[in-house]
């Protein structure tokens, strides 16, 4: 009787994880089809390289800042010393201030990239969504994710389909 009831609930596991349907997109793929996407991603490009330019700019400046000062230590008292110091030291803090205001995690940079990419990736996440459901997939893998894929069948690929569905014929 339990060996019969083991084969019963054995088959019931089989036939319930044979049923369901598995797929993959590469959203990395998706996202480089998309012109919309392609367009932010050099506006960000080029504001990133606008910001690190002035940036060094600065920094090279607090390095000239630092150069003088080390010539003309020798000829400079106390008092002037300690204000020299300080003026380099409160320029490095205002760069770094202006560096965490652009790059950091809370900075203009990220919000830009919010602002111009997470409207597409919503977009993209719908699709999957919408095609998952339509097609009934239990699962949808993002081969370009952490998730480590040793194996991929190009038939389970379904990154086409989901640019379709965003209207996009590749």
């Amino acid at each position: 009787m339990k060996k019969s009831l083991l084969l019963i609930l054995l088959f019931l596991n089989v036939k319930i994880c044979s049923a369901q349907k598995f797929a993959y997109v590469d959203s990395k793929y998706i996202l480089e089809k998309i012109p919309a996407y392609l367009e932010a991603k050099e506006e960000l490009d080029n504001l990133s390289f606008k910001w690190a330019e002035e940036i060094e700019s600065l920094y090279e400046n607090i390095d000239k800042m630092y150069k003088k000062y080390q010539i003309d230590k020798l000829l400079l008292t106390q008092k002037m010393k300690q204000t020299r110091e300080d003026e380099i030291i409160k320029a490095e803090e205002d760069v770094k201030l202006i560096q965490q205001t652009k790059f950091g995690p809370e900075g203009e940079l990220y919000k830009k990239q919010e602002e111009l990419i997470r409207p597409i990736q919503n977009q993209i996440y719908d699709a999957i969504n919408q095609y998952a459901k339509d097609g009934r997939y239990s699962i949808i893998f993002d081969k370009s994710s952490e998730l480590l894929m040793l194996y991929t069948d190009k038939n389970l690929d379904k990154s086409d389909q989901i640019l379709e569905i965003l209207g996009y014929n590749y």
